[in-house]
C-alpha cells in the first residue's frame, strides 16, 4: 500500500484494528451459538460482548509482542483478549481452527472493500453519463487502427464506456456475492468438534453466505474470481485512460484533462501541458492485474489446506483493493473535469478532404448498379488522391469529375453522400440501448 494512492475509507478496512476488530466479533458470535447450544457457559459469551461494549483500544503493538513469542497470529490474538477479559475468555475459539477466523475475516474484509468499489464505480457512471450526453451531437472522428474512419459523436464515445462500467458494476456484484462466505468448520472442514450451526449463526450475523465445503480453508477459486474481476476492471480504467491521452496529444488535441491553476507540465519546458492523470492510471491499471496471477495461482493448496496463499493474500488483498479504489475516484476526477474541444474535433473530422465520407460512395455506386469491385475500386482511386495531397484535394469534387462516377451518380447525389448529420441518426437508439427510454 502506497499512501500517494489510498483512500482513507478504504486503507481503514485493512488496518491491524479493523482486523482484530473482525476476528472479535467472529469469535464472540461463535461464542454466542455455542452457548445456545449448551457447549459452553451462557456467561462467556457475555464476557465478551461486556468487555466489548467498553469500547477498548486494541492494543495491535502488545498482540505483535505475543506473535513474536507464539510465532502465531491468531494464538497471539486470543492470548491478548483473554488478558483483558478475564478467565471467561477460556471459552472462545472452541472447536475451531485459525482458518475459520482468517478466512471468514478476509471474506468480510473483502465485501466491504467491494461495497466501497461499487460506490466508486457508481459515481463514475453518474460523471460519464452526464458527459455524454453533454456531447451527445458533438461530431468527432471514429478511429480505427489509429486512422480516420468515419463520424461519431464524443457522446457515444462516453456511451461505450459507460456500458463497459455497468458491465464492470454487475461482475463487482457478482463476485463480491462469491466472496462473502464464512466457514466455521473446525480442522480439516469436518466439523468434528463444532456444530454447522455455529457457522450458520456467525455467517448471519456477518452478513454472510455459508461456504458448502471448506476444507478448513475456503477454497481460493472464488478469491481469484474476485481478483480477476478486480482486473478486468483496471483494464476498463486503463481502456479509457488510453483514449484520453491519445486526445491529448499536440496532433489531436481534442480533449485534455484539466490543467489547474498554479499546475507545472514540466520542469524544464513550462509551455508543458501533459496528461499526467490519465498517465498514473495506465500504471495504477497494470498494478492491479499484476494481482491476477498470484490469486490464481493460489487455488491450488494442497490436500485440504497449506498456506502459500497467506503471504499472498496479505499483500494482494490490500493493494488491490486500495490501488482500485483510487484509479476508479482519480478516473471520476478526469472525466467530471475534462475539458473538450468540439471546434478541434471538427477540424480533425475535415482535416482529410471528406474521406470520411468514402464507403457511403461505395454504396451509393452499388447500388446504382456497379459491382462492389469496381465501386470500391472508383472510389479509392480517388481517396488516394486525398490522401497523398494530405487532405489538400477534395474526394467530393475529385468524385464529381471522374467520368466512370458521373456516369453512375449525379453531382447531386454525389453531394448528398457527405452529409455529416447522415452519421448520426441512430444516436437516440444506441443512448437508450445504454441509458434506458
Amino acid at each position: 500500500m502506497v499512501p500517494r494512492y489510498s483512500r482513507a475509507p478504504m486503507t481503514a478496512i485493512w488496518s491491524p484494528e479493523a482486523r482484530f476488530a473482525i476476528w472479535f466479533e467472529i469469535e464472540a458470535h461463535a461464542t454466542d451459538a455455542l452457548a445456545e447450544l449448551g457447549v459452553v457457559p451462557q456467561d462467556a459469551a457475555a464476557a465478551l460482548w461486556r468487555w466489548w461494549a467498553t469500547k477498548p483500544v486494541i492494543d495491535v503493538a502488545a498482540i505483535d509482542a505475543i506473535e513474536a513469542v507464539t510465532k502465531h497470529d491468531v494464538i497471539a490474538f486470543l492470548t491478548w483478549v483473554a488478558e483483558q477479559v478475564g478467565d471467561e475468555a477460556r471459552f472462545m475459539h472452541q472447536g475451531m481452527t485459525s482458518s475459520d477466523v482468517l478466512d471468514t475475516a478476509l471474506s468480510v474484509q473483502l465485501a466491504r472493500a467491494s461495497d466501497l468499489l461499487i460506490a466508486d464505480i457508481d459515481a463514475l457512471l453518474e460523471v460519464i453519463r452526464r458527459r455524454a450526453f453533454e456531447h451527445k451531437l458533438t461530431p468527432t472522428i471514429g478511429r480505427s487502427h489509429g486512422i480516420h474512419a468515419e463520424p461519431v459523436t464524443f457522446g457515444l464515445k462516453l456511451a461505450g464506456y459507460h456500458a463497459e462500467f455497468q458491465r464492470a458494476r454487475a461482475r463487482l456484484v457478482a463476485a463480491r456475492a462469491e466472496i462473502a462466505t464464512c466457514a466455521i468448520s473446525g480442522a480439516v472442514g469436518t466439523f468434528a468438534n463444532i456444530d454447522p450451526r455455529v457457522e450458520a449463526h456467525v455467517a448471519a450475523k456477518l452478513g454472510l453466505s455459508v461456504e458448502p465445503v471448506s476444507t478448513q480453508v475456503i477454497p481460493r477459486d472464488r478469491h481469484a474470481m474476485f481478483f480477476a474481476t478486480l482486473g478486468v476492471i483496471a483494464s476498463s480504467i486503463e481502456r479509457l485512460a488510453t483514449e484520453i491521452r491519445h486526445l491529448q496529444r499536440t496532433e489531436v488535441l481534442e480533449a485534455e484533462e484539466y490543467f489547474s491553476p498554479g499546475q507545472k507540465g514540466s520542469s524544464a519546458m513550462p509551455h508543458k501541458r501533459n496528461p499526467v492523470l490519465t498517465e498514473n492510471l495506465t500504471g495504477l491499471a497494470r498494478m492491479v492485474r499484476g494481482y491476477v496471477t498470484p490469486a490464481l495461482e493460489n487455488v491450488a493448496l494442497w490436500h485440504e489446506r497449506d498456506i502459500s496463499h497467506s503471504s499472498v493474500e496479505r499483500y494482494i488483498g490490500p493493494d488491490a483493493t486500495i490501488t482500485l479504489d483510487f484509479a476508479l475516484a482519480r478516473l471520476t476526477g478526469v472525466v467530471d473535469k475534462l475539458v473538450v474541444y468540439p471546434a478541434r474535433m471538427q477540424a480533425n473530422l475535415d482535416r482529410m478532404g471528406g474521406l470520411v465520407h468514402s464507403q457511403r460512395v461505395l454504396l451509393a455506386l452499388t447500388q446504382a448498379g456497379v459491382s462492389r469491385e469496381d465501386a470500391y475500386a472508383l472510389v479509392q482511386r480517388n481517396a488516394m488522391k486525398v490522401w497523398e495531397s494530405d487532405g489538400a484535394l477534395s474526394l467530393r469534387d475529385l468524385l464529381k469529375a471522374d467520368p466512370d462516377v458521373a456516369a453512375a451518380l449525379s453531382p447531386a447525389e454525389v453531394d448528398a453522400k457527405f452529409d455529416l448529420d447522415y452519421h448520426f441518426a441512430q444516436v437516440d437508439a444506441v443512448f437508450e440501448r445504454v441509458f434506458g427510454a
